[in-house]
């Protein structure tokens, strides 16, 4: 019985890992396919170039410098509708949310064309920015079979504190959607106030090389067949 429950729970670690190669075969994303790997990072900022945009232009100076082509999305100061849990989604057999006038449906055809995502906020109160979390709740909920089993990574710009809270918060939604972690040398966090601290936060950017390095060396392996 002990082996059989060990059995079981092997077979739940290596799933993930396995579906991860699946998704890669069935999207026609391996070795062979002359489309290049792609990561899609999004700046969960209102500011268009401010410290968030900074820190994720560093991860994707990294990826374009190890091969990896990028999109860098911004969703800005549009307004962004939250999930009212009115089940339209699931009628429309999870082809996209019902509500079509922000940037959720929009961000899940990115990710349909895409490997891998890395999301970018600022700290508001120790959490994500509320409206980025309203739409990759939404993108997450409405179009999950997009996501799930594409490496992913978050990163979070703060004054002082509260970003590992933000992080854990980003982090949870991957782990739901079977989305393997990338890491890097510490958390992913950098640190500024003013436009254009971060840059001098040496050890944060350091940090968000070191992710770019890292998601481009996970997405060559998961992909080379």
């Amino acid at each position: 019985m002990r082996k059989s429950a060990l059995a079981a729970a092997g077979a739940a670690i290596v799933e993930p890992v396995s579906a991860v190669v699946k998704n890669a075969k069935t999207t026609g994303l391996m070795q062979d396919d002359p489309r290049p790997l792609k990561v899609l990072l999004i700046n969960g900022s209102p500011r268009r170039d401010g410290n968030t945009f900074l820190a994720l232009k560093e991860v994707e100076t990294e990826l374009l410098n190890n091969g990896i082509t990028t999109e860098l999305f911004q969703i800005g100061r549009r307004a962004v509708r939250m999930c009212i849990n009115c089940g339209g989604c699931k009628k429309n057999n999870d082809n996209g949310c019902v509500f079509d006038d922000d940037f959720c449906n929009v961000i899940a055809q990115k990710m349909a064309f895409s490997d891998a995502l890395i999301i970018g906020t600022p700290v508001y109160y120790g959490q994500p920015n509320g409206a980025l979390l309203s739409l990759l709740q939404r993108v997450f909920y409405s179009n999950g079979k997009l996501v799930q089993n594409k490496p992913a990574s978050s990163i979070a710009v703060c004054r002082r504190g509260g970003a590992t809270a933000a992080l854990q918060s980003m982090n949870m939604m991957f782990e739901m959607m079977n989305m393997p972690l990338v890491t890097s040398q510490y958390w992913n966090i950098a640190y500024g106030t003013e436009k254009g601290d971060v840059k001098n936060d040496t050890e944060g950017m350091q940090t968000m090389r070191t992710l770019g390095k890292n998601m481009a060396m996970l997405l060559k392996k998961l992909h080379a067949g």
